[in-house]
């Protein structure tokens, strides 16, 4: 169930029909649709460009932290969303409000024509229209899918392109080959404007570079003692977000150099910064009160790479986690479950949030098994939460999906404002 007003919804329903409901990475359709537009991307605040397989929201989350500690008015552009579309979109520290979002949704229907587009690629001409117009003093830009080829790698001079950690993912529209995967990445990486680089594999590493040195763009590399200056009481949970906080400290200090972004602005962004669904505790709600009162976590993580990070931050907690997960068809689950193995923990499975194409909890259940795992695959997600808060488990972490996640938050009362 959408949690979008009905006239936001319908807004956003009008692009559905201009083109077949799959993902085509290309640049053509949204260019044309800009052009029309009188070319908003070409008046926009300072562009930070993120790609990445993991860690891209809650840098985004990091930066923007540490950019309004600083006193700067940021925008921000992320996907999916959790809860409502608006999530998508913020203005100058605001989610958009939906009058004006529609605004900007209908001059972008009306410059189409009726010309094809995607779903994604019209809602982020809508957005680059809607930075156009309202300052700012920075536009921090989510990557969707990829880089080289989407919608939002329309910038052409972006002030830094940031490429957190590579990893599998998306294996339909991106393989499966890890150099093919960063060589996508590093698309969003421009002639002469800098880039930053997380600390990556090698293969990656070494493709991200050769496109730097392609294009004459200074790479700078996140360092080890970055990490380790970051604060130990950072807002978001697990050592991975130390690496996330640490590579937006230092895209602070490219982008608005030390008397601009002090690293007191840094630090307190680090520790203020707000980015649901990863690893977060849920409140007491009525998500929470299926498990019998046990401590409930979410977290968005749909990848192996994902699940490395959240087995890490479980084994230092002790005790027994029990897993509630759902997820895509299109993922890696064998991939996934197999960093929980040595863990022990128990898995529920459940179907994913309604509308999307999941894999079938009796299927998930087959590759936890695989991976070693005690599973239970259960009907629906209220099955699941009842089952875990029976299994004598010390906490319950849900899993595997943002689509799930939306609907946990939702359920619960806790939309991200």
């Amino acid at each position: 169930m959408s949690g979008n007003s009905p006239a936001l919804d319908a807004a956003l329903k009008r692009f559905e029909g201009l083109y077949p409901d799959v993902i085509e990475l290309s640049l053509g359709r949204i260019e044309r649709a800009l052009e029309r537009l009188g070319r908003p991307q070409d008046r926009l605040p300072p562009v930070i460009h993120v790609a990445g397989t993991n860690g891209k929201g809650s840098t985004c989350a990091f930066m923007r932290a540490m950019a309004e500690a600083a006193g700067l008015s940021v925008h921000v552009f992320t996907s999916p969303h959790l809860v409502r579309f608006n999530e998508r979109i913020r203005l100058a520290g605001k989610l958009v409000e939906d009058e004006a979002l529609i605004g900007w949704l209908d001059r972008t229907y009306a410059a189409i024509e009726g010309g094809e587009i995607t779903h994604f690629e019209a809602t982020t001409a809508a957005a680059l229209l809607a930075f156009s117009e309202v300052p700012a003093d920075l536009l921090i830009l989510e990557v969707g899918l990829g880089g080289k080829y989407d919608a939002t790698n329309v910038i052409g001079a972006p002030a830094l392109s940031v490429i957190t950690p590579v990893d599998y993912d998306h294996a339909a529209f991106l393989g499966t080959d890890l150099a093919g995967i960063a060589g996508e990445k590093a698309g969003i990486i421009k002639a002469g404007r800098p880039a930053l680089t997380a600390i990556q594999q090698d293969v990656a590493g070494a493709v991200i570079a050769a496109r730097a040195a392609e294009v004459g763009a200074p790479l700078y590399r996140l360092q080890p003692y970055f990490i380790d200056a970051m604060p130990e009481d950072i807002a978001l949970t697990g050592p991975h977000q130390r690496a996330n906080a640490a590579l937006a400290a230092m895209a602070m200090q490219l982008f608005g150099n030390s008397t601009r972004i002090s690293q007191a602005a840094i630090f307190e962004g680090a520790r203020k910064a707000v980015w649901p669904a990863r690893m977060q505790r849920l409140k007491d709600g009525p998500v929470t009160a299926l498990t019998g009162g046990l401590p409930v976590w979410l977290d968005g993580g749909h990848n192996p790479h994902a699940a490395r990070a959240i087995a890490a931050y479980l084994s230092g907690l002790g005790g027994k986690t029990a897993l509630v997960t759902a997820m895509l068809a299109s993922k890696d689950s064998a991939g996934f479950f197999v960093p929980f193995a040595p863990l022990g923990v128990d898995v529920f499975t459940c179907p994913n949030a309604p509308g999307h194409q999941a894999s079938p909890p009796a299927e998930l259940a087959q590759a936890a098994s695989k991976a070693g795992l005690k599973v239970t695959a259960c009907a629906s997600l209220e099955d699941a939460l009842r089952a875990a808060g029976a299994s004598g488990a010390d906490r319950v972490l849900i899993c595997g999906s943002l689509y799930l996640a939306g609907e946990v938050l939702g359920a619960n009362g806790e939309a991200p404002e």
